[in-house]
């Protein structure tokens, strides 16, 4: 997929904040129709790819390698997903194309100061008209735990829903707890995903976290964590109030407050004032460039040679790459039309 992917500019594409959050797919049949998609199940249905941030293939979907091409042309993350988007399983590369970004990110995280600040950043999110320019992370942390509980108190005094405690399972969104602590671990779960999706199209990395650390996704649960109060939570207890209790509620109750609201648009903004405050947009080419211990970088794609190098390389013996025996390769019959082949 990596090869296709590069062909279009980015200048041509559309921004991740103004896409389709996600088009779900499952027991289906994707093709390539010129620049659209094609899903086949009892009908056909024609979708344009450069509109899609993420493609999310659950169970029972098959895709064409044409149609991949365009996906990855268009700059749409590809997910392959558990049903109805519970679980991610892996994902194709999104419409990002260059890495100051993610160097950008990486810098913060591992400095301890800047790190510290963009804690401090997410938290004053979340307290709003309040200063905690000078407080610590235990401190921050008990702050968010307090508010969260109050936020729990306020809901289910609102809607009559009986709060306790709140339970989950790590690893089974819909596994633990009574009705409302599952419908709060689906629609977590679903919110972790849209994150996760923004996160890799814009070219930051979902394991490089603030506040969460250790995890794969550390940075997604930062980031989620920022919109619970207002969506999954909120949610959960409407949910629950109306007697709606299967995950698939939770996971459609949440799409539809994410499209009334443009959720995507906030996520891309709240993740580049973050990384970038106060600065113009991060550039997103890919530049080539080599990196250099004297200048920091520079100019890839040419030849560095000069003449001593190639002195001393006269005598080499270069061998060609080839497969190897641990390479396997599986090649199907052949097929009337490009693109046509599951």
């Amino acid at each position: 997929m990596a090869d296709i992917w590069w062909k279009a500019h980015p200048h041509d594409l559309h921004r991740v904040s103004d896409r389709v959050s996600s088009v779900y797919v499952e027991r289906s049949h994707i093709d390539r129709d010129e620049n659209a998609v094609v899903i086949n199940k009892r009908e056909t249905v024609r979708v344009p790819a450069a509109m899609v941030a993420v493609m999310l293939m659950g169970p029972g979907t098959r895709v064409t390698h044409g149609a991949i091409n365009l996906l990855a042309d268009s700059g749409t993350t590809v997910c392959w997903v558990g049903e109805q988007g519970v679980r991610m399983y892996a994902a194709g590369l999104g419409p990002a194309r260059g890495a100051a970004l993610l160097q950008r990110q990486a810098w913060l995280v591992t400095r301890s100061k800047e790190r510290l600040n963009v804690a401090r950043a997410m938290y004053a999110m979340r307290f709003p008209g309040e200063d905690v320019s000078t407080a610590t992370m235990q401190q921050l942390r008990g702050r968010e735990g307090a508010r969260i509980r109050r936020l729990y108190q306020a809901h289910s005094q609102r809607t009559g829903v009986t709060w306790n405690r709140r339970e989950y399972r790590a690893g089974d969104a819909y596994a633990a707890g009574d009705d409302l602590n599952r419908l709060l671990s689906a629609a977590n779960a679903a919110l972790y995903g849209i994150c996760h999706a923004v996160i890799v199209g814009i070219g930051a990395s979902p394991g490089l976290g603030f506040v969460h650390t250790g995890s794969a996704i550390s940075f997604v649960l930062d980031i989620a964590d920022l919109y619970k109060a207002d969506y999954t939570i909120p949610l959960a207890f409407d949910l629950a109030a109306k007697g709606l209790t299967d995950e698939r509620d939770a996971r459609i109750g949440l799409r539809d407050r994410i499209a009334q609201t443009r959720l995507l648009d906030r996520i891309v903004t709240d993740i580049k004032n973050l990384l970038t405050p106060g600065e113009a947009d991060v550039l997103e080419e890919d530049v080539n460039q080599l990196w250099d211990e004297k200048h920091g970088a520079v100019s890839g794609g040419i030849n560095w040679a000069d003449e001593s190098d190639l002195a001393i390389n006269l005598g080499l013996n270069l061998v060609q790459p080839t497969m190897g025996e641990d390479h396997i390769a599986v090649v199907g019959p052949e097929f009337d039309s490009p693109g046509s082949a599951s």
